[in-house]
């Protein structure tokens, strides 16, 4: 496991690359290796060093800016895959592209093109893959 952190040691900032686990570790500073010992230091848990898991991510789409629905990708009982592309919205001369959340079905389309909307107004409702419990 290795990690680049920036450090201040006597007031100045160093950009370290650490590598190990447990209590012995290996800094890099400056092309420089040293090597640490961390006595009493507890074993870092995978889990909280990963971001604590995955977050359960919500499928309904919403603009966080005003704008009009220039194009509408997907219909009701539609798949789609996190990352594709939804619906495109025209917001401050620009065209945007409105990406799935997440993996599952088109529960509600609740525009149109040509529709101006507002801000934070639910657009598309997609209703997720249900995902195996991985713990």
């Amino acid at each position: 496991m290795s990690e680049t952190r920036k450090v201040v040691v006597d007031g100045v900032e160093f950009e370290v690359e650490l590598e190990g686990e447990g209590t012995s570790w290996s800094a890099t500073v400056e092309g420089q290796t040293f090597q640490i010992e961390i006595p009493d230091a507890a074993p870092v848990s995978k889990k909280k060093r990963s971001g604590g898991g995955k977050k359960k991510k919500s499928g309904t789409v919403s603009a966080n800016i005003p704008g009009k629905v220039v194009t509408v990708e997907v219909n009701e009982g539609d798949e789609v895959v996190e990352g594709q592309v939804i619906l495109i919205l025209e917001a401050m001369k620009m065209q945007n592209e409105i990406q799935a959340p997440v993996s599952g079905t088109v529960v509600s389309v609740q525009c149109e093109e040509g529709q101006a909307i507002e801000a934070n107004i639910p657009l598309v409702v997609i209703e997720p893959v249900a995902e195996p419990d991985s713990e």
